[in-house]
């Protein structure tokens, strides 16, 4: 069976709920029927509610950006897995390369988020990826299987059948700088590799493992057509309705 493009959008610290709403009106008659591909939006806390109510009945569905690993407890500004799934979403994204930067996470934060997430059953969407520096050092591989290893400890095969990786190079989100899809490629063998290495080879073939990294819709064909790459999780092209449209169709 080959593995289902998983297209997630992150719209980061955009959108109120008005403007979330706004946008799931316009996109949803865009890909409306369109079962080729999971396609998850993933608004702000803020607009998790709204965005999940409004794609009822769709062929979308809606994720958090984070999550804390505590079931409940006195971390303000946080959010619990139950409280994703109490307002309808069903995915989430752990270890973005912007929480690890900005709000100091490490692959030991990553993993116990992992395991929450995991018993939820939340659908984890777990991203690693080198800094430049890493990659002009030539330490690309150096890092990814740390993180992997990081995020998937204790983690069993059993548990791991709905986890997805995304492979977000840091050089490239934001920057306007993509990895060319061999590149790209490379690194999803890499990761596939590891996670054979960790949890076996049935897990790691059935693995999806997306791109992410300036990804738009002039490149979206030329890399999700890699057999390695299974997806994509999209930044800034995924803020208009037309243009992650287009993504999501490539």
């Amino acid at each position: 069976m080959p593995r289902k493009p998983l297209i997630a959008a992150n719209w980061k610290m955009y959108k109120t709920p008005a403007e979330s709403a706004s946008f799931v009106e316009t996109f949803l008659p865009l890909v409306a029927g369109d079962t080729r591909s999971d396609i998850v939006l993933c608004p702000p806390d803020i607009s998790l509610s709204v965005v999940s109510d409004a794609l009822v009945g769709s062929n979308v569905t809606a994720g958090a950006q984070n999550m804390h690993y505590a079931e409940e407890g006195a971390f303000t500004g946080e959010t619990s897995a139950s409280m994703i799934l109490a307002v309808g979403a069903t995915y989430v994204i752990l270890g973005h390369s912007e929480r690890r930067q900005y709000f100091n996470e490490t692959d030991e934060t990553v993993n116990k988020k992992l395991h929450t997430a995991l018993r939820h059953k939340l659908i984890p969407i777990v991203c690693v990826g080198e800094l430049l520096s890493e990659r002009e050092s030539g330490s690309t591989e150096d890092v990814l299987v740390r993180q992997i290893s990081g995020a998937l400890a204790n983690i069993t095969p059993q548990q791991a059948a709905t986890i997805a990786i995304a492979y977000e190079p840091v050089w490239a989100i934001g920057t306007g700088k993509t990895a060319t899809p061999e590149m790209a490629a490379e690194a999803h063998l890499l990761i596939r590799s590891e996670v054979a290495r960790l949890l076996g080879r049935d897990i790691a073939e059935n693995l999806r493992i997306l791109y992410g990294g300036s990804v738009k819709p002039d490149n979206a064909s030329s890399l999700l057509n890699q057999p390695e790459i299974d997806g994509a999780l999209v930044g800034g092209a995924s803020l208009k309705p037309d243009s992650f449209a287009q993504i999501v169709k490539y």
